[in-house]
């Protein structure tokens, strides 16, 4: 059965969209129908059900089908008119302050795609330069880049679909970090993606730091599977997984990854082949991390990546298992290195401009039985363009597991099927049983239908 609704709600503008031209408002009017319209509405739902354990979109639309959110133009900027919304979202009456935020952020990048960028012409944007300044725009309209301040902000990549054993742990590395000030940007779900700011938050609160950041990345296709958790307090929404991905190494000074599934395998494979395709001696600290129960999983990913990526790629990261405070100290240490590195090469602090990524990283992937068919996935190549292709099928696997469009494909004509080498394809099934037999698809609880098939 549905679970409660507010009936009617006119929501005032806050942020950036307070003050907006008369131009930019008249241009509002135009997104209250067609497929920016539908964009706005299934992220707008997907912040107001902030903290639910469900990554069921299908069940999510339905439950609320009757969900409308309309975008009111004003002289003074932009209402939003709400019907039927998830209860959840709102207090004696009024909506929660953090949810009402997230919400003229999820509008502020919706107008700035649909405005700004042109959604439609994104995938013919080209890459390089191009790309990167799509980017940096969306960051800076959202104010996230802030100049004359240290480096300061570890990612943190992980899984939405961990047990509390590794969700504590998470909390503990983002309280080590946080106690050492620094600021914590993730995918914005729930899991290994909440646990670093709620740790952080009060390791904040502790060290009387009075505006910390906890940046949350997403995109349109992610968002109603991974619905922003309620610490969150900048909400970005780049126009995709390629843009979200590369957002996060532009913004971030360093990267911590706990153990996850097919969408943390895909964060690391892209953060990889990044580095090893980057000839400009940037310096960029990555720590592999899980606690002691879980110290498999970061040894079959090791051996993934050895045998595929070869040693170049392994040197690139440090594996740290049950030790968060070490895991800070390191990195806190090597912050000092990332200030001098950037200072020496003239990059800055706040977006990492001078590190070059390779243009398969950054072309748009749609995940097709078509298109996951034919990925080369062969050895007879250089490691960063294994990695890329790696890279591709996994986010073919995440699509299909929870994004609107890729579990209508399943839905139509069956698994994703992947060819390749024999012995890279025994490798690429050993990596991916241990992800389903470990319960990391799907949320705990969910029974997991795989999407793909790999063909050996």
């Amino acid at each position: 059965m549905p679970s409660e609704v507010i009936d009617y709600s006119v929501l005032s503008p806050v942020g950036s969209l307070d003050v907006l031209s008369m131009n930019e408002v008249n241009k509002l009017s135009g997104l209250n129908k067609g497929k920016m319209y539908e964009m706005f509405r299934r992220c707008s739902l997907a912040v107001m059900n902030s903290g639910i354990d469900n990554d069921d979109i299908e069940q999510l639309e339905n439950q609320y089908r009757d969900f409308e959110i309309n975008i009111v133009p004003q002289a003074r900027g932009a209402s939003l008119e709400v019907q039927n919304a998830p209860a959840r979202a709102f207090v004696d009456g009024k909506m929660i302050q953090g949810v009402k935020e997230n919400l003229f952020s999820v509008l502020r990048d919706i107008i700035y795609l649909s405005t700004q960028l042109d959604l439609d012409e994104l995938n013919d944007i080209g890459s390089g330069p191009q790309i990167t300044e799509a980017v940096f725009h969306t960051l800076r309209q959202a104010n996230a880049l802030q100049a004359r301040v240290d480096p300061n902000i570890v990612v943190c990549w992980g899984g939405h679909s961990i047990g509390s054993v590794e969700y504590d742990y998470t909390k503990e590395v983002g309280y080590q970090l946080g106690l050492r000030g620094f600021d914590i940007c993730t995918g914005c779900g729930p899991g290994a993606m909440k646990g670093p700011m709620k740790g952080a938050n009060v390791a904040h609160v502790k060290q009387r730091i009075r505006t910390p950041r906890y940046i949350g990345l997403t995109e349109p296709g992610i968002i109603a599977a991974e619905s922003p958790n309620p610490i969150v307090n900048e909400l970005i929404i780049l126009p995709d997984i390629e843009k979200r991905l590369e957002a996060f190494i532009r913004l971030g000074h360093g990267v911590v990854v706990f153990p996850g599934g097919a969408g943390t395998a895909e964060e690391i494979l892209y953060l990889l082949g990044v580095l090893m395709g980057s000839d400009n001696g940037h310096d960029f600290p990555v720590y592999f991390t899980a606690p002691e129960e879980s110290a498999d999983y970061f040894k079959n990913i090791d051996e993934f990546v050895g045998s595929t990526l070869g040693k170049e790629a392994q040197s690139l990261y440090e594996i740290i298992i049950g030790d968060p405070e070490q895991l800070a100290i390191r990195m806190k240490e090597r912050m000092v290195d990332v200030k001098a590195n950037r200072k020496s090469i003239q990059d800055a602090f706040y977006f990492n401009w001078l590190l070059k990524i390779n243009s398969v990283f950054q072309e748009p992937f749609t995940p097709t039985h078509k298109s996951m068919s034919e990925l080369d996935l062969h050895m007879e190549q250089p490691p960063h363009a294994l990695a890329s292709q790696l890279r591709r099928a996994m986010s073919g696997i995440v699509a299909g597991n929870v994004k609107e469009q890729g579990i209508s494909e399943i839905h139509k004509h069956g698994p994703f099927k992947l060819h390749g080498d024999v012995e890279l394809m025994k490798k690429l099934d050993k990596l991916l049983t241990s992800f389903v037999n470990q319960k990391r698809m799907k949320l705990p609880g969910s029974k997991y239908v795989p999407c793909y098939e790999v063909v050996t």
